[in-house]
């Protein structure tokens, strides 16, 4: 594979991942927030066949006429199931709805499929938890890559999956997918996955480094890039194979597996984007503008 400067490209190459955290900000303002399922917010999630066809807009438009509730409408398993979810309502609220829906399609009392609620403190304490995994998720892989590398890796790594995770709530803005106890699934696999190609890069780095440091005219930017160019092959083809299913389960999946796959699908391409062009390069300046630094350093010294 033909060699490719990647840390004098690095700015360059940050732009993709900028660009999708841009448009997900634009997104999130214009929406006025992530689409919170019922496990973060609290609520009433109702799943009804309808026995026919029939448009979100429709079904959420009927329901705040006739009950004055706002409702989210997501399709179910099959064209004719609606899943409707609603703020937190009593059990009359609840029952008017389902009636609401039963006197327009002419439905009889087992459309009614299921019935869940969350209370908004049960949401709530759901948010708490899955920012409490994340962040300790962070500090362990802070920690181990400080330790297996140094400091500065940790660091880069940490940018690296920081991107990661803006790019992923990026996509759950953008697309207004509704975020729930998948997303916390989502997010740390897509972490781990994310983590594992940077330790690949970071290997091959370390490797290089214990062969060429002691050569003339060692370049920690040119052996950065050289240690790239050799994970390249191994990194895409972990991310393809990986791909390769979960599209296939994006693809036949029903919605709610689609929105499970589709920020997955994303946070993996992601993932592999920024440990090959992002943590590598930025790590490699990093440490040859230090080097430097001491060279010069030691040169005023000797001068003196």
């Amino acid at each position: 594979m033909k060699q490719i400067d990647y840390t004098s490209n690095r700015w360059k190459l940050a732009i993709l991942p900028a660009l999708i955290i841009v448009a997900g900000i634009v997104f999130l303002i214009v929406r006025g927030g992530f689409n919170f399922d019922i496990e973060f917010m609290g609520g009433t999630r109702m799943q009804v066949n309808l026995g026919t066809t029939y448009e979100n807009d429709d079904i959420a438009k009927l329901i705040n006429d006739k009950n004055g509730v706002s409702v989210t409408v997501q399709k179910g398993a099959t064209d004719t199931e609606v899943i409707v979810k609603t703020p937190p309502i009593d059990k009359t609220t609840e029952d008017e709805i389902f009636n609401t829906l039963k006197e327009q399609y002419s439905l009889s009392d087992d459309a009614l499929m299921s019935v869940s609620s969350a209370s908004a403190s049960f949401g709530g304490e759901v948010q708490r938890k899955a920012l409490m995994f994340a962040l300790l998720a962070i500090v362990c892989i802070l920690v181990y890559i400080a330790i297996r590398f140094e400091w500065r890796s940790a660091v880069m790594a940490i940018i690296a999956l920081a991107i990661n995770v803006f790019v992923m709530l990026s996509v759950y803005a953008i697309t207004n997918i509704p975020m729930n106890t998948t997303f916390i699934a989502a997010m740390l696999t897509v972490m781990g996955y994310s983590i594992n190609n940077t330790i690949v890069i970071f290997d091959r780095i370390r490797e290089n480094m214990k062969r060429f440091g002691g050569k003339k005219g060692y370049s920690i930017i040119g052996m950065v890039n050289t240690s790239i160019t050799e994970s390249m092959g191994r990194t895409i083809n972990s991310t393809i194979t990986t791909l390769i299913t979960i599209v296939l389960l994006y693809i036949i999946g029903v919605s709610a597996v689609k929105e499970f796959a589709l920020p997955l699908i994303v946070g993996i391409v992601i993932g592999a984007y920024t440990s090959i062009f992002f943590a590598g390069p930025f790590w490699g300046v990093w440490k040859q503008s230090e080097r430097d630094a001491r060279a010069e350093a030691a040169r005023e010294k000797k001068k003196k």
